[in-house]
């Protein structure tokens, strides 16, 4: 494993076709090789991987996305003094998403005046394109919306469940919208009917979900272990229970980061150790068994063979797996 010490809070961890990257709250990247870039003049709270897989774009509180290489940077768009919120890119489509207060904005990568802008009535918390990347959806007080993304003038679907929802996700078939929930649960609905899907009995809130062999999985954060919900058939996790593997009554898992081709999960814990798993297998491989503080960052590579983590006080790592 190779670890690194950073002076600034991780806010997200990222492999794009070329290693890991880390986003910093001091307004930075910083690449595994040892490349940094300084644009952003604040915190970065979020990032993706650009579409085309050379570095990361990320959004921060100076109201800037700036797309980051290894030796260099560039501004892509501006909100106009508001925070970016979430961000989230499309390979498929070649679009950027991100939010600023109640407005969606999506851009192209290879179009540089090509801006879409789409309004809610709450503020955005979540972004998620589908896998084609030809719509986005958006979680927000009162359920989701789900918009065509190169489309100027539309009326979203409107996906609704009361309450406060923070995060949404694309199961990889397309065929479900997941959202997590203020109050401890996830929501989800079959976009061919609109059926609601409900989620409960965590006892934290889920921040991060993934799924992984061959999108039949979704795993999810929130809980003592990592939180399996099956999605097979056509009613996905209907009418179905959850498992859950790595429970420890100590601690619980804070984040998730698997690829949806492949049946291993990785989990990061409140106490800051890191572990892989084959859910179809026995046991856990503790990629970080040393406790610390919470891990805040996670991710795995699109070969699953490689994990990157960072917890709060700023040290990180990336294993071969």
């Amino acid at each position: 494993m190779t670890r690194f010490q950073f002076d600034a809070q991780p806010t997200a961890a990222l492999f794009d076709r070329t290693g890991a990257a880390f986003a910093l709250g001091d307004g930075s990247v910083r690449f595994e090789g040892g490349e940094f870039s300084a644009a952003h003049d604040g915190a970065i709270l979020c990032a993706a991987v650009h579409p085309s897989g050379d570095g990361v774009v990320t959004g921060g509180d100076d109201g800037r996305v700036i797309w980051h290489r290894r030796g260099e940077a560039g501004l892509l768009a501006t909100a106009r003094g508001a925070w970016i919120d979430s961000i989230d890119a499309s390979a498929e489509s070649g679009l950027i998403a991100f939010s600023h207060g109640r407005t969606l904005s999506v851009i192209d990568a290879k179009e540089a005046a090509f801006r879409r802008d789409f309004q809610h009535e709450r503020t955005v918390s979540g972004i998620a394109f589908e896998p084609k990347g030809r719509r986005v959806a958006t979680s927000t007080y009162g359920g989701a919306a789900l918009w065509f993304a190169r489309i100027a003038d539309q009326k979203p679907t409107l996906l609704k469940w009361a309450g406060s929802h923070t995060g949404v996700a694309f199961s990889p078939d397309g065929a479900f919208v997941i959202t997590a929930m203020q109050d401890n649960q996830l929501h989800g609905w079959r976009l061919k009917d609109q059926k609601n899907l409900r989620m409960g009995g965590y006892p934290t809130k889920v921040k991060s979900v993934a799924f992984l062999s061959n999108g039949q999985l979704m795993a999810t954060s929130g809980a003592p272990g990592a939180v399996l919900w099956p999605f097979i058939g056509a009613n996905g996790p209907m009418g179905r229970e959850a498992t859950e593997i790595g429970f420890d009554e100590g601690s619980h898992v804070a984040l998730v980061a698997a690829q949806p081709k492949h049946g291993v999960l990785a989990a990061g814990l409140s106490d800051g150790r890191v572990w892989l798993a084959d859910p179809a297998g026995q046991g856990l491989n503790f990629l970080k068994a040393e406790r610390g503080a919470p891990i805040v960052a996670l991710a795995m590579s699109q070969d699953a063979r490689r994990v990157a983590w960072a917890d709060e006080d700023g040290h990180a790592g990336v294993a071969d797996v």
